[in-house]
C-alpha cells in the first residue's frame, strides 16, 4: 500500500476546523478537526450516532454546518458563490452508501448524469467516457445498459463508483463502501479502491465500519468520538491510544482476525 508520503505528497487538501453540525438541539459535531493530505486513503471509523456520514456530508457542503469552516482543495466552501461553488463540485465525486442509483436509468445513462453538465460535451463522447468509467469500475461491459434492479449489491456499488468518478475527480468520498458485501465481495472492493488511487492519483475519503478495509486500504484513520475527532493516525498509532472505545474498536476479537494479531493474553 502506497500512502501520500511515498508519492512525495501530503499537502492538506482538506482543512476541517471548529465544525458544529446539529439537528434541533441535538449536537452531532462539536467543534471537530480534520486535516486529510493529499494521495491518502483516510478512513473515518465511530459508534453509532457519532456523526460519520453527516461529516462527508458537510465536508462536501451537502449540510450547512452550525458553524466551524470547511477548506476543500485550497477553498473555504461557505465562502464560494454559486459558480465556484460549481467548478470545485466538478474536482470531487462522492459514492453513497447504496450507490443512489436512478433506477430508470441504466448504469451507462447513471453515469452520463455528471457528464451532462459539461459543455461542449457531445453525446457520442458522453456515452464513450461513462462506458470508459463503468469499465475501470471493474464491471463488464454488458452491465452498461443493465437498470439497478438488475445488478447484485456488488455490482450496484461499482456503478456508484464509476459514477463519482465520472468528472476525473481529485478527491474521492466513500460512504461504507463495503457495507452489505460478502467477504469475498467485500476483498475485491477494497483492491479497487486501491487501484484506483494509485492509477488516478486520488485522494479517497471514506466511512467503515469494515476492519478488514481499515487494514487493507487505509493508511490513516480517523476516530470519531465524543463529538469530534478524538484521534487520527496509522492502525498502528491507535493501537496504543488509551480511550475505552479506541482500545474496544482496535483490540476486540474482530480487530485481531482484520489486522492478524494474536489475541491479548488475560
Amino acid at each position: 500500500m502506497s500512502g501520500p508520503d511515498e508519492k512525495g505528497q501530503g499537502e492538506t487538501v482538506i482543512e476541517v476546523r471548529g465544525l458544529v453540525n446539529r439537528f434541533g438541539t441535538h449536537v452531532v459535531h462539536d467543534g471537530l478537526d480534520l486535516d486529510v493530505r493529499r494521495g491518502e486513503i483516510l478512513g473515518i471509523v465511530g459508534g453509532s450516532g457519532t456523526g460519520k456520514s453527516v461529516l462527508l456530508r458537510a465536508i462536501v457542503g451537502l449540510i450547512r454546518p452550525a458553524a466551524g469552516t470547511v477548506k476543500v482543495l485550497g477553498s473555504v466552501i461557505g465562502d464560494l458563490d454559486a459558480e465556484s461553488r460549481a467548478a470545485l463540485e466538478r474536482r470531487w465525486g462522492f459514492m453513497f452508501q447504496n450507490g443512489a442509483l436512478f433506477s430508470s436509468m441504466t448504469v451507462c445513462e447513471n453515469v452520463e448524469v455528471p457528464l451532462r453538465a459539461v459543455p461542449g460535451l457531445s453525446e457520442a463522447d458522453r456515452v464513450a467516457l461513462a462506458q470508459l468509467k463503468v469499465s475501470m469500475a471493474g464491471l463488464p461491459w454488458n452491465a452498461n445498459g443493465k437498470y439497478p434492479a438488475d445488478l447484485s449489491g456488488g455490482m450496484r456499488k461499482r456503478a456508484g463508483i464509476a459514477r463519482a468518478l465520472a468528472l476525473d475527480p481529485e478527491i474521492v468520498f466513500l460512504d461504507e463502501p463495503t457495507a452489505g458485501l460478502d467477504p469475498i465481495g467485500a476483498d475485491e472492493f477494497d483492491r479497487l479502491i486501491l487501484r484506483l488511487r494509485d492509477a488516478l492519483n486520488l485522494t479517497v475519503v471514506l466511512v467503515t465500519h469494515d476492519l478488514d478495509t481499515l487494514h487493507a486500504c487505509c493508511d490513516r484513520i480517523a476516530v470519531l468520538a465524543e463529538k469530534k475527532v478524538l484521534v487520527t493516525g496509522t492502525i498502528a498509532e491507535l493501537m496504543r491510544v488509551d480511550h475505552p472505545w479506541v482500545r474496544e474498536y482496535f483490540h476486540g476479537p474482530r480487530a485481531h482476525a482484520a489486522f492478524h494479531l494474536e489475541p491479548e493474553s488475560e
